[in-house]
């Protein structure tokens, strides 16, 4: 059974910084494209960073320079670490990866960021 598990959100100042953790439980976090997605309210769910199986990243705009997605593979965790936080980066965030046919999700994350 797949399962992804996020945590470190919280309420932070503008201009802080916080460091998701996705940890992944039935599948090999190595062997696949990982993805963090947010909600913010009354906002669609949007992709804010990914990470190949080779180890390539991507960004969304807003998050470059600021966000930097990572793994450690001995733990199955994918991490984000997201600095210079601002109000507009509050939201749900949820790691996402796509298999056996199915996006799989994990129940988010709330972070809030304070001006």
């Amino acid at each position: 059974q797949v399962q992804l598990a996020e945590s470190g959100g919280g309420l932070v100042q503008a201009g802080g910084s916080l460091r998701l953790s996705c940890a992944a439980s039935g599948i090999i976090i190595s062997i696949r494209t990982i993805n963090w997605f947010r909600q913010a309210p009354g906002k669609q769910r949007e992709l804010v960073a990914a990470i190949t199986s080779g180890g390539s990243t991507n960004y969304q705009d807003s998050a470059k320079g600021r966000f930097t997605i990572s793994r450690e593979n001995a733990k199955n965790t994918v991490y984000l670490q997201m600095n210079s936080l601002k109000p507009e980066d509050t939201a749900v965030y949820q790691c996402n990866t796509f298999y056996h046919g199915m996006n799989r999700w994990g129940k988010g994350t709330l972070v809030t960021v304070s001006s």
